[in-house]
């Protein structure tokens, strides 16, 4: 199967047999579990095609499982990166999107705040700095939201450029 590298390498939604949004996979993934009975295809890529030889066949964006796969529960990575796009780039004191953004610890190290989902911001580095190592209290500031773990789906919600086939199954319609 010769094909455009940018076509099979593009993402595709996987849901579980009971339509449980699971991953993103390539294309490539996609077409091979299908070929080999495992998946089906819900949705196509729009137009796209991907040439063989002989055929040309629909690019999926979103497939399905044949059989209900049991997963445990998947648990986000808490990194820097992560927590910057949980909050979405956005200042969580003054709601600022633009410039460069730090991760702040909403009860500072120095007073036992942990490394956790509930207590780590984005923060551009204005309000950071402003808070420095103080509370929300003792600095004068206040949460734009409370921060919480994000759950697999918002994750995947946040982290992709959604195709629009793929709002349906992410509960975003």
């Amino acid at each position: 199967m010769r094909t455009n590298g940018s076509v099979i390498n593009r993402s595709v939604l996987m849901l579980n047999q009971n339509y449980e949004p699971l991953t993103v996979c390539s294309a490539r993934r996609a077409i091979v579990l299908m070929f080999q009975g495992k998946a089906e295809m819900i949705e196509t890529a729009d137009s796209l095609k991907i040439r063989t030889v002989d055929n040309a066949f629909d690019c999926p964006s979103v497939v399905r499982l044949w059989r209900y796969r049991k997963v445990p529960y998947k648990r986000i990575m808490l990194t820097r990166k992560n927590v910057i796009v949980r909050d979405k780039h956005r200042c969580q004191y003054c709601g600022a999107a633009k410039g460069p953004m730090t991760v702040d610890h909403v009860i500072p190290k120095t007073g036992n705040g942990s490394d956790t989902w509930e207590n780590l911001v984005c923060a551009c580095t204005k309000c950071n700095n402003k808070k420095g190592d103080r509370t929300l209290e003792e600095a004068g500031m206040k949460l734009l939201k409370k921060p919480k773990r994000p759950t697999f789906i918002t994750f995947i919600q946040r982290n992709n450029n959604i195709a629009t086939h793929w709002r349906p199954y992410l509960f975003m319609d």
